[in-house]
């Protein structure tokens, strides 16, 4: 596992009117405040990433459809630095991810509709001084493929 990523399998909970699930918690190990709450979706087979924040810790789910969420640990002085980790999150496999900052991730909508991504980062975002630092998602120095995984 990549240090200071942390995956919390959600539990849901069905009833005759449909379901709930809860995401995060601010009693949650690893919680470290809230920013803002946000969803970004993508057609089928499309991919988003890399990208890794400067200061911003991000907590993805999957709220529809099905994605396969990529990380890589860029971060000089990491015990894990250089590793590679993928998660499968559909609506079937709820799960939440914790991506601290210097992270790069990504996800690649592996379903055969829309996906539904949710993340409430623990930073707002500021358009004048964005906490991002994007690289192309075919980058050969990460050494992941989006189509054969690692």
């Amino acid at each position: 596992m990549i240090d200071g990523v942390r995956v919390k399998p959600l539990v849901t909970h069905p009833d005759d009117r449909g379901q709930l699930f809860e995401i995060w918690r601010s009693d949650d190990e690893g919680f470290c405040g809230f920013g803002q709450v946000y969803v970004t979706t993508a057609h089928p087979g499309v991919i988003k990433g890399w990208h890794h924040h400067r200061r911003q810790t991000d907590c993805f789910t999957v709220i529809k459809g099905r994605a396969l969420f990529a990380l890589y640990d860029a971060r000089p002085d990491s015990p894990t630095r250089g590793e590679l980790q993928t998660f499968q999150i559909t609506e079937d496999n709820r799960a939440a991810i914790l991506i601290p900052s210097g992270v790069y991730h990504g996800f690649k909508n592996i379903g055969p509709e829309e996906v539904w991504c949710l993340n409430c980062p623990n930073r707002t975002y500021d358009a004048g001084d964005p906490d991002e630092c994007r690289t192309d998602p075919f980058d050969a120095s990460i050494g992941f493929s989006w189509t054969t995984g690692p």
